[in-house]
């Protein structure tokens, strides 16, 4: 692991899946768990690396299980839940010194600030971390999309895709035991084979745009910085 940071600024996406409890009765957000990714994120700032925040809303609702529901519909709820995690995630990097913002690209001025690149570019530069919600504001694109336009956008220098699953895999580990890991892999490759990296809008968007993303898991929150300093976590995504 090198000395120096590997990129100054960074989109983290945080999969609302991953910072659920594991018992459903204990609420919608392990707490600890966003304070360990807390006080990762301090060592990341302390390192002069910029950090910007986009949260999922898996622990809360997805629009597939919206039954008969308008799909529209049942997105715009998806994206509302987006923000109920964000506002969780500043509250508790606020309670550990981290100067914290929060921005949806839908406006909602009660609660967060309204989305541009100019502001967040601002407010990264200034040492905060700035927290996304909202997605892009439409329905039909899960937050890996917004995760990766919201980083062209603010010109990051690499996509942190922190979810439950610790790299990309030859097939489904749970239905395929011959599955084996994936360290290294080109967008193009991904597309051609069709593997379920991620949202597949989102890795034609990193194609086209050469935007570096990085997929392993938040148990351990510490990959967090072990990516940022230059350590091989997971798999690294690329043209």
């Amino acid at each position: 692991m090198s000395f120096k940071p590997e990129y100054h600024r960074i989109v983290l996406k945080l999969s609302g899946e991953a910072l659920a409890p594991a018992q459903s009765s204990d609420g919608i957000l392990d707490f600890n768990k966003i304070e360990q990714v807390a006080k990762v994120i301090k060592k990341c700032l302390a390192q002069g690396v910029q950090i910007a925040v986009i949260v999922g809303a898996g622990n809360i609702w997805r629009g597939r299980v919206g039954g008969g529901m308008n799909h529209s519909r049942a997105d715009q709820m998806g994206m509302l839940a987006t923000t109920i995690n964000a506002l969780a995630i500043q509250d508790t990097f606020i309670k550990c010194g981290i100067d914290t913002v929060v921005m949806t690209s839908v406006e909602m001025h009660a609660y967060a600030d309204y989305y541009t690149a100019r502001h967040a570019d601002r407010a990264l530069n200034d040492g905060k971390v700035v927290v996304f919600g909202c997605g892009l504001g439409w329905p039909y694109f899960s937050t890996d999309t917004p995760a990766v336009v919201r980083a062209a956008e603010i010109e990051a220098d690499a996509v942190l895709m922190a979810k439950n699953v610790d790299y990309l895999y030859t097939a489904d580990p749970k239905k395929d035991p011959n599955a084996k890991p994936i360290y290294d892999i080109t967008y193009a490759e991904i597309l051609d084979k069709g593997l379920k990296a991620f949202d597949m809008t989102a890795v034609s968007f990193c194609k086209e745009n050469d935007i570096t993303t990085y997929g392993f898991a938040l148990s351990d929150p510490e990959n967090i910085y072990r990516v940022v300093m230059g350590e091989q976590i997971g798999t690294k995504m690329h043209n």
